[in-house]
């Protein structure tokens, strides 16, 4: 009788990385209905949190980033990191899996590493142009990289770096069709253009600051607002909920939320544009400047470079944004370029090529 597939996924911090790697699970999962899957986090972080939420189990590993300035924490990280090595040995040996799988994040360095030294499948899924510094250190040693720009072939070796695009969550693909009940799940007026605001699963300090700044001429415009604050600011802005503006901490019916929108201001992690591509919604982007190397922006403008979407950088948004995006707002033929553009970037088959790149390591 055949063993049932074993997988390990480890990835977390920021939905970015999370919500890939959920992704890639329900595929697989899909495919082998008696395949056992436990998800590696860092403890503490978010996804000890969402991975049981979507139905998995999780373990969690002492480990934080490096600073990029000298503090403190720089100190106690040599003894996270030798934490972690021995605990991942402990969860590898333990559990036996077939296949590990890393989205990035903390938490998939020790794992994958060890992984690799025994000799384990392992597949890196890569979701930014500019890989981070736990990916390319992996890079070197993972069988497979499934990766959603061509720019990371000069980063990664080329011969084992497959462009899948990055895994979406499958209910994207129907956003269309579920307007109606959008609309009604937010309670809006289907009369009125409705503005979706995404800062990330913590939130965007700037681009909250930005909205509370405009909410009375959102209002003279009559447009309806489904404000997405992130977990570190919702009590701060909560005091705005209203008829016309919902505000969430975070939004469980992402589906909804899109199919509700008219038009949508987000930051441009690369899980955020890779969904918004699919989504096909007319698109602010305002890319965060607190992220290494300046990826956010470099993703954003890989897509306004496409006549795909409007981009404002922070330091930009008190000279431009209400000129910029309220004439945007109004501009039919624009929004409707924007919409047809984005959507001729979309990738959305990533989660079916990815598992299939896993199946094709475990065979061989």
């Amino acid at each position: 009788m055949k063993k049932p597939l074993k997988v390990i996924l480890s990835g977390g911090g920021t939905g970015g990385h999370i919500y890939p790697a959920i992704a890639i699970a329900d595929e697989l999962k899909k495919r082998h209905p008696d395949a056992k899957f436990l998800f590696v986090g860092a403890k503490d972080r978010m996804e000890m949190e969402k991975i049981p939420q979507a139905g998995y189990d999780i373990e969690g590993l002492w480990i934080s980033g490096i600073d990029r300035k000298l503090s403190l924490r720089n100190l106690v990280f040599p003894f996270k990191l030798m934490s972690s090595l021995s605990k991942s040995r402990k969860i590898i040996n333990k559990f036996q899996p077939d296949v590990v799988i890393g989205t990035g994040g903390f938490a998939s360095g020790p794992l994958l590493r060890v992984a690799i030294s025994k000799g384990i499948p392992t597949l890196i899924q890569e979701q930014n142009s500019i890989p981070g510094i736990t990916n390319r250190i992996l890079g070197k040693y993972a069988d497979t990289i499934c990766a959603a720009y061509e720019q990371v072939k000069s980063v990664f070796p080329a011969e084992k770096t497959i462009i899948t695009g990055n895994p979406v969550r499958q209910d994207l693909l129907k956003v269309e069709q579920n307007r109606e009940e959008g609309l009604k799940h937010f309670q809006l007026d289907p009369a009125k253009k409705t503005v979706l605001v995404l800062g990330g699963s913590l939130g965007a300090r700037r681009i909250n600051k930005l909205i509370e700044m405009h909410l009375a001429a959102f209002k003279n415009e009559q447009i309806q607002l489904v404000w997405q604050t992130g977990k570190l600011y919702y009590e701060e802005y909560k005091k705005y909920d209203s008829q016309n503006i919902r505000v969430c901490e975070f939004l469980n019916r992402m589906d909804l939320a899109y199919a509700a929108a008219d038009v949508i201001i987000s930051r441009a992690g690369a899980g955020s544009v890779s969904e918004l591509c699919i989504v096909g919604k007319p698109v602010l982007f305002i890319p965060s400047p607190n992220v290494a190397e300046n990826h956010q922006a470099k993703n954003a403008m890989a897509i306004a470079d496409r006549d795909a979407a409007l981009v404002i950088t922070e330091d930009e948004l008190n000279e431009r944004f209400e000129l910029c995006f309220f004439s945007l707002l109004k501009d039919e033929t624009r929004l409707k370029r924007f919409s047809e553009n984005i959507k001729k970037l979309a990738l959305p088959n990533a989660t079916t090529a990815i598992a299939e790149e896993v199946e094709k390591l475990i065979n061989e």
